[in-house]
């Protein structure tokens, strides 16, 4: 079958080099794809949220199937564009409904949704500009530190966790009244902050079925020692160490099970991707966050440890039937490691090239940030590489990553070199 993937970062690169290892993938496009994913598939210069020239080109293409790999065209309702056009509504899109991606679009419909289905979650409350006096008081009710979330998308930026309490009313009314990041801070959600070790679990859904996917643990800060500013995700580890069969168990009956039946409830169309972030608070999993995707580098770990068909388990999806395939897991671990540009993630340049890269053999490649000028592989992003290995546990795999990373090299280059010092 011919198959369009939209997105450009790592996660795309692993989804498509897992894809065709599919027979059923006669055809792979990614839209708009890097440098990697033009070594394997073909490139189509279309940005994801670019619906009508994703349409025509579907048309042109006989496209027979939709993997969204980003947020954006979720929220911005691909799935509800295609179905509802009667020339694209037999093309089957992996991913949810508009309505489903708020779980994503909106912390505030994350939250209600959470607490309708006493799924475990941190206290909150949400304020806008006409309510922000109303927010500094709820914050002298809290405990430091404060959490202060974006209600909309912002690009994984959108979340600060501050220590002083005049700090944290003075960055509630920069999010709010001077919209720091832009309308997603336009609503502003204050929770109580929790103290563990968080972890991310991905389920794939029909929308009634499910399978549970390998556990993942991303490093989100750029310093060492989970310091400085967030990032989009410096490095992942799967499965997660601490991850035992008591938590998992916890994990499905206690969330997994009631998210997926809160969306039968509420007549919600998912099938996709679900990720739930969860903090580990003394042997009890809480969630934090719900995405509607993949996580990027978690998807640089979990995908390369599905033995199953990638695309047989998307069929399966389409076709409501996602209880007839097992799922084989890979029992090794695997970790990734994100290399970034200088500077990264504020101001960094482009357009360093990458040299290296045909040296690796013990570990997989997956662009994030690269594109090809005049036949040379130079940087495109703030993160650039995600260089996975597999190992019999997370340190094995992370010394592998670390001996394969020696071998290339772009100007001002950076990595975090303590990944799995918290494990």
């Amino acid at each position: 079958m011919t198959i369009l993937l939209l997105g450009s970062g790592g996660r795309e690169h692993a989804l498509a080099w897992k894809m065709l290892q599919s027979p059923l993938c006669t055809k792979l496009f990614v839209a708009p794809g890097n440098a990697g994913t033009a070594s394997i598939a073909t490139n189509v210069n279309i940005q994801p949220t670019d619906f009508a020239a994703l349409k025509k080109f579907s048309l042109e293409e006989s496209v027979e199937m939709v993997v969204v790999g980003p947020e954006d065209p979720l929220v911005l309702g691909i799935y509800d564009f295609f179905k509802k056009d009667e020339l694209l509504s037999n093309i089957p899109v992996i991913g949810p409904s508009k309505k489903g991606a708020q779980l994503e679009g909106s912390k505030e419909f994350a939250k209600e949704f959470l607490v309708k289905n006493n799924i475990p979650t941190a206290g909150y409350a949400s304020f806008t500009k006409e309510t922000v006096e109303d927010g500094y008081l709820f914050l002298e009710t809290l405990n430091p530190p404060y959490v202060l979330k974006a209600d909309g998308l912002a690009a994984g930026k959108g979340v600060l966790i501050l220590h002083d309490l005049e700090e944290a009313k003075a960055e509630l009314r920069l999010m709010l009244v001077d919209e720091k990041f832009g309308s997603a801070s336009s609503k502003v959600v204050i929770e109580e902050f929790l103290d563990g070790i968080e972890l991310s679990c991905f389920v794939l859904t029909d929308g009634i079925n499910y399978k549970i996917l390998p556990t993942a643990k991303d490093y989100k800060r750029i310093g060492e020692g989970d310091t400085g500013l967030n990032t989009g995700g410096m490095a992942a580890v799967s499965p997660v160490p601490f991850a035992d069969e008591i938590l998992l168990e916890k994990i499905e009956t206690r969330i997994v099970k009631p998210t997926i039946l809160g969306l039968q409830k509420d007549n919600i169309e998912y099938k996709g991707f679900v990720f739930i972030g969860l903090i580990n608070v003394e042997g009890e999993p809480i969630v934090i966050e719900y995405n509607v995707r993949m996580g990027d580098p978690e998807t640089e770990v979990v995908i390369p440890r599905l033995k199953s068909d990638l695309v047989e388990l998307f069929v399966a999806v389409g076709q409501g039937k996602l209880n007839e395939i097992e799922l084989e897991i890979d029992e090794r671990s695997a970790t990734t490691i994100m290399l970034v540009s200088g500077g990264y993630p504020e101001d960094y340049e482009k357009g360093k090239i990458i040299s290296g890269i045909d040296s690796i053999k013990s570990a997989l490649v997956f662009h994030a940030g690269t594109k090809t000028e005049n036949g040379t592989i130079v940087t495109n992003g703030g993160r650039v590489l995600a260089i996975t290995s597999f190992g019999n546990d997370y340190a094995e795999a992370i010394k592998k990553s670390y001996q394969n990373i020696e071998k290339l090299h772009f100007d001002k280059m950076y990595f975090r070199k303590d990944i799995g010092f918290d494990l």
